[in-house]
């Protein structure tokens, strides 16, 4: 085999195992569907959020306006992370010259934020008004002293067991 039929032939096999098959099928579906941001799941109901540090403590603020709080959020903490959870229900209608416009507006949200693990859930409180939740996480950006560890020259010696111990005489 000659010197060039063998260069293109491992320059096709490289663009070919350099193709990603998952990036073709995105670009597929979205010739035929437009962008990920204009399908119905994509702008499923996902409440805006903040976090800020008010001295030692961590707030999470969401937005929940017109959320019954009390029948349809719940917080909690779950494998290390504050979890608030629940479901927007809201109607609306009017009625002008004998035809009724109503409109309803509803989805289930799911919003997780990860805890360092020095973090119980009794340091955790909720709070709702004028349309936000705020969790309050008490102690997250409390320092911890670090600990000075000493450093000493020389070989490392094994550690004893009973068996090796030396003997007295």
């Amino acid at each position: 085999m000659n010197r060039t039929k063998r260069r293109t032939t491992m320059s096709n096999l490289n663009a070919w195992t350099r193709r990603n098959p998952f990036a073709d099928f995105d670009a597929l579906v979205k010739s035929a569907f437009g962008p990920a941001e204009n399908w119905p799941e994509a702008t499923a109901f996902s409440p805006a959020a903040e976090i800020a540090r008010d001295g030692d403590d961590a707030l999470v603020r969401l937005d929940l306006p017109g959320v019954d709080v009390e029948k349809d959020v719940t917080v909690e903490v779950q494998n290390g992370q504050l979890v608030v959870r629940g479901e927007r229900k809201s109607e609306s209608g009017e009625e002008d010259g004998g035809r009724a416009v109503r409109e309803v507006r509803y989805g289930t949200f799911r919003r997780t934020f990860k805890l360092p693990a020095r973090v119980a859930s009794e340091a955790i409180s909720a709070n709702y008004d004028a349309g936000v939740l705020t969790v309050r996480v008490s102690g997250v950006h409390k320092t911890v002293e670090p600990q000075r560890i000493s450093v000493t020259r020389g070989a490392v010696a094994p550690a004893a067991t009973e068996q090796e111990a030396p003997a007295t005489e």
